[in-house]
């Protein structure tokens, strides 16, 4: 997970996550990931950094157990990263 990595934004500057990328950092091939995202089982959340803090967001994606969390940076550029295994919690319908 060392490789520098900068995400690219849509035009509402939305970002866009790749599957591979998010593929490679649970462990999986990508199909495993895109049949999991087609179920249902993916969730995402993108928080705004505040204070000094600023310009930042911290992104959040859930699969199963697992959660990858990372930092980007006003440019794109992703910071700390890390993926861990966490309690399972159905999602609410």
């Amino acid at each position: 997970m060392n490789a520098a990595i900068t995400l690219d934004r849509d035009e509402a500057g939305e970002f866009l996550l790749p599957a591979d990328l998010l593929a490679a950092r649970f462990g999986w091939p990508v199909e495993t990931f895109r049949d999991m995202m087609r179920r249902g089982f993916v969730a995402s959340r993108v928080e705004r950094g505040e204070g000094e803090d600023a310009g930042r967001w911290r992104l959040t994606v859930r699969c199963g157990n697992r959660r990858w969390q990372a930092v980007v940076e006003a440019d794109g550029t992703v910071g700390d990263q890390r993926v861990e295994v966490v309690p399972f919690a159905p999602q609410k319908r």
